[in-house]
């Protein structure tokens, strides 16, 4: 804890992040605390051409800002939890866990399509490699396309094509108004002039009617929790994406506030630690851990507390979404992370296992590609 009394919270600078943060340091106002963010640059934030897989080690979003608590430059870090690697530092402890938001997944589309209604070949957005992988399982006839970015900047990119050919259908049909003047037989194709029609525009399709893109995606999926989160969720259309066909990434949706053990990490616990949630949270996160995934597999996991049981779904697949592994179970809560352990443990030798190797050897061999990559690069400067 800071000698000034002043509780210091790290959190990366993406508006997503600092949202999050800023929810952290309401709930410790409350609670007579004077709260401040320190914004600090990740790994993931300073490699913006690579997937998250791509990245060679788990924790891209996350390692930056933990070893400023280690270090002592801050009392505590806000993660998404789904960033969080499962090898957490033996100096940190998750302090507190809100309660979380929707942790599904939502299908973005500029007129508000279902996943069925999409077309043959449509072009779908997502960084994810589950995501991926779910998308193809339900729809083997997508083009799935690498998709990064804040939330605002991957709905600027899905937004922006459709936006800037009304934009040019608008000023072609205004030229030809203006040809037209004093035709009492001309019917203006729309009712308002360009001008007129860019100042009816929100913010957000304003920025992407001049972002320029070199996908032009159909489609986009993201977590609900994100969109909503980022004040974004009343500005698209989109559509949620079942649960049962699209597991959510353990943790989806929670926020996860790490500090060392001491006042600080007491402090957060009692404002803001959500039991029902870190029992779920717990669940979901354990499964991972003995499965071995990492970021790096396409693995999906949901855990609900439904009274004395938590109601567990577990989904592996593989990259191309043809071979999975799912199923369900209901654990005690009483002993739900040795429970969880053991669900895990079974799901390995139905088979996750393999294909969770099969991943880990394709995220490895894209490593050594773009490490083999930036030394021809080097050699070449």
């Amino acid at each position: 804890m800071s000698t000034h009394g002043t509780l210091r919270l790290a959190t990366r600078g993406s508006d997503l992040a600092l949202r999050q943060a800023a929810s952290v340091q309401e709930a410790l106002a409350g609670r007579r605390r004077d709260v401040e963010l320190v914004e600090v640059e990740t790994r993931g934030d300073q490699i913006q051409d690579e997937l998250i897989h791509r990245l060679g080690k788990t924790g891209a979003f996350v390692r930056s800002l933990d070893e400023k608590i280690i270090s002592g430059e801050v009392d505590a870090a806000v993660h998404s939890m789904k960033d969080m690697p499962t090898d957490q530092p033996n100096e940190l402890l998750v302090a507190g866990i809100p309660e979380r938001a929707a942790a599904g997944d939502v299908l973005v589309t500029p007129d508000g399509h279902e996943l069925d209604q999409l077309p043959s070949g449509a072009t779908v957005g997502t960084s994810s490699l589950r995501r991926q992988a779910q998308l193809l399982n339900a729809r083997p006839d997508l083009t799935v396309e690498p998709l990064r970015g804040n939330v605002d900047t991957r709905i600027e990119k899905l937004l922006a094509p459709s936006l800037q050919a009304e934009h040019e259908a608008r000023v072609e049909a205004d030229k030809d108004r203006k040809g037209n003047v004093g035709n009492d037989d001309y019917e203006p194709e729309y009712d308002q002039r360009p001008e007129e029609w860019f100042d009816g525009l929100s913010e957000l399709q304003r920025s992407a009617l001049g972002r320029d893109v070199d996908v032009e995606y159909d489609a986009i999926v993201l977590a609900e929790a994100g969109l909503n989160r980022s004040g974004l969720d009343h500005h698209v259309n989109y559509a949620r994406l079942p649960r049962k066909q699209f597991v959510p990434s353990p943790g989806q949706g929670a926020i996860a506030v790490t500090s060392v053990d001491g006042d600080a990490a007491e402090a957060i616990h009692k404002a803001i630690d959500h039991p029902r949630t870190r029992v779920e949270t717990t669940v979901e996160r354990t499964i991972l851990s003995e499965l071995g995934g990492g970021c790096v597999a396409p693995i999906g996991v949901f855990a609900l507390v439904q009274g004395r049981h938590v109601h567990t779904r577990v989904q592996v697949l593989g990259r191309d979404g043809e071979e999975t592994v799912e199923a369900t179970r209901d654990l005690p809560v009483e002993n739900h992370a040795v429970a969880a352990a053991e669900f895990a443990a079974d799901l390995r030798g139905r088979g996750a296992a393999d294909l969770i190797e099969e991943a880990k050897r394709d995220a490895d061999e894209a490593v050594n590609q773009r490490e083999a990559r930036e030394d021809e690069e080097d050699a070449a400067e």
